[in-house]
């Protein structure tokens, strides 16, 4: 399959999806260590939290109704920037079976342009620094490593 030929839709996440969003979130070497299904309450009430939240969504993209991709968009009101509305992509994850395809691109390019049609004036996001090939895709879409990130575990 070909990424040109690869119908995909995108629609905004179910709770019904919620094994399928698990799945995806460790379907990695990073992920496979801090995900799981121990956690199933803990991400009901995210899911749930998220839902609730206005400007906060989970969106799948969907490949012959299976869940393939998943992104989480939160919309940001801030001050600095002259008050500048921005959008944050968080738990970006395409399938390891349906990676090479273009679907990321394609989940990219959805979640760009709702952030600019509800405002935004940026699209921000955070990849963990071993995931080379993740970082080598989000430049090639025109992200820049504009700032250094911290997180304190806490």
């Amino acid at each position: 399959m070909t990424a040109p030929s690869y119908p995909l839709s995108f629609r905004t996440a179910q709770h019904d999806d919620l094994p399928a969003i698990i799945a995806l979130l460790s379907d990695d070497p990073l992920g496979a260590t801090r995900e799981g299904n121990e956690y199933e309450a803990a991400y009901h009430a995210a899911f749930m939290a998220i839902q609730a939240q206005r400007g906060n969504s989970l969106i799948v993209a969907e490949h012959q109704n299976k869940v393939v991709g998943v992104l989480q968009l939160t919309l940001i009101p801030g001050l600095s920037r002259g008050g500048m509305l921005r959008a944050q992509l968080e738990s970006v994850r395409v399938s390891s079976q349906h990676r090479g395809l273009g679907i990321g691109r394609k989940m990219l390019e959805y979640a760009i342009a709702h952030a600019r049609t509800a405002g935004c004036g940026m699209v921000q996001l955070t990849s963990d620094k071993q995931r080379t090939d993740a970082l080598r895709f989000y430049e090639g879409l025109g992200f820049a490593p504009s700032h250094e990130g911290f997180k304190l575990m806490l």
